[in-house]
């Protein structure tokens, strides 16, 4: 019950909220990174420190001169290691033999296990983090009473939506920092998934980064000359090797079977996760080439709008894009994810009257100010929401 209780809270991440309630300031592969994936990263490490699920996560057994305690410890804290496996050998379990000679694989990682995985949650989550702070909670200040249903209840509805195409007309060409922000964060969340890839091998010694072809190889070869990769990079029964002085004051060396039943949760999380990462990786390296292609061509900029402006007319269209930089448009782009299609079309369509008849947009607030309009800024910027 502890566990569910834990596990419960760790689904705070992946909350649904509704418009009304919170503010949506970044796309859907962005959230992908710091609601699900660190989400799925702390219900992982919580998984790996259940012992209770699964018993004791590690077992040894010798031949009795060793306490079966002290030799769980000792294995545990320390390694264990296999020897290559090989079909004609007769063995009890792949990675056991008795050739001391050959080389050995060493297991060290098992203990590290739950603080890498809190470690990599707390990596995916950190550039939302920086947005949030970056953004200072504008996009929910300036669509304060209009997002959801509470725009269809308003009565003061037409009245913000003068105020929000005001303040978007004189404060065009100065959000050139907020696009800014949300291009490095973007870049940041594809930096993150790319390096907790290699970073994982590196952990692994090298194995992560074909562990999940190596599967799914292993699933297509036949059951009697095929080795399950998920047991060599995960082994279930280990070797381990205790010292300690004899009667005539030798040293003794004592050879125990050692049981990882935690390996049985570990081999299914990670091959999740190298999946997980790998399709994480790709749209993640898609949303980048967007960015860039709203960034660098006017053209992108115009079809996004075509596509959400559907109240308006071409040239208003041509006069938004004309007439507004990469900042503005992010600014708009936001504001369409928090309105209905409705409201939104309204607001375009005025504040592209607005930019069709002037001769040339403000590029500074002149008689309005954000302050009176909405409710102040610092009231957001201190908000628990993740």
């Amino acid at each position: 019950m502890a566990v569910f209780g834990m596990a419960s809270a760790v689904a705070g991440f992946v909350k649904v909220r509704y418009l009304i309630d919170k503010a949506v300031i970044d796309n859907m592969v962005f959230r992908m990174h710091y609601r699900i994936t660190s989400a799925i990263l702390f219900l992982c490490c919580l998984l790996v420190t259940a012992n209770n699920l699964i018993g004791d996560p590690i077992s040894c057994i010798n031949d009795g001169a060793i306490s079966p305690h002290i030799l769980n410890t000792y294995c545990w804290i320390t390694y264990t290691f296999t020897l290559p496996y090989t079909n004609h050998k007769a063995v009890a379990h792949p990675g056991l033999g008795n050739d001391y000679e050959e080389e050995k694989r060493i297991h060290a990682y098992y203990q590290w296990v739950p603080f890498m995985l809190f470690f990599q949650g707390l990596l995916f989550y950190i550039p939302h983090w920086i947005w949030k702070n970056w953004e200072e909670g504008k996009v929910r200040m300036i669509s304060e009473g209009m997002r959801g249903t509470s725009a269809c209840i308003a009565d003061d509805k037409s009245k913000r939506q003068n105020r929000l195409v005001q303040y978007l007309y004189e404060t065009l060409h100065m959000h050139n920092t907020y696009s800014f922000g949300y291009f490095f964060c973007e870049v940041l969340n594809f930096a993150n998934v790319v390096g907790n890839i290699f970073f994982l091998d590196t952990f692994l010694g090298g194995a992560f980064l074909t562990y999940g072809t190596d599967v799914v190889k292993f699933s297509n070869m036949n059951q009697e000359q095929r080795t399950d990769p998920m047991i060599e990079v995960f082994p279930r029964v280990t070797k381990c090797t205790f010292h300690k002085f004899g009667a005539s004051g030798t040293i003794q060396k004592h050879d125990a079977l050692c049981v990882l039943a935690l390996n049985i949760l570990n081999e299914k999380i990670f091959i999740f996760l190298w999946f997980w990462f790998i399709i994480l990786s790709v749209l993640s390296g898609l949303a980048i080439v967007y960015s860039a292609a709203v960034i660098l061509l006017p053209s992108t900029r115009e079809t996004i709008l075509k596509r959400r402006f559907r109240f308006g007319t071409p040239n208003g269209v041509e006069a938004l894009v004309r007439k507004t930089e990469v900042g503005d448009f992010l600014l708009l782009h936001l504001l369409g994810q928090n309105m209905s299609l409705r409201v939104f079309g309204e607001v375009l369509d005025e504040l592209s009257r607005r930019l069709h008849l002037g001769s040339n947009a403000p590029s500074a607030p002149s008689t309005l100010e954000m302050a009176p309009i909405y409710p102040n800024i610092e009231k957001y910027s201190k908000e628990t929401e993740t």
